[in-house]
């Protein structure tokens, strides 16, 4: 069984509700076990492994329809983890 886990401490800043639509798609895209703890998603398939470039396009593709691409970013993290970052954003003076 390989499992991936998303963290997404600084996403659920923008409620519940998108959590729960992430883990929404998450599940209808990969038809694997989904389950969502306290900072993470974690993505559990038997047999055939999900492979992090498509889990990484498909939380992009999430971030650009909730119109959060602005403000989140996808990077890698550890092995078989992904992490929704906040960007940072310079003040302009």
């Amino acid at each position: 069984m390989s499992q991936t886990k998303i963290d997404i401490s600084e996403l659920k800043s923008e409620g519940g509700d998108v959590v729960k639509e992430l883990t929404q798609l998450i599940k209808e895209k990969t038809k694997a076990n989904v389950e969502t703890a306290t900072d993470n998603i974690i993505v559990k398939n038997e047999g055939k492994t999900i492979s992090r470039t498509y889990l990484r396009l498909l939380l992009r593709k999430f971030l650009h329809q909730q119109g959060l691409k602005d403000h989140f970013r996808v990077i890698g993290g550890k092995e078989n983890t992904l992490i929704v970052k906040e960007i940072k954003m310079t003040e302009e003076e």
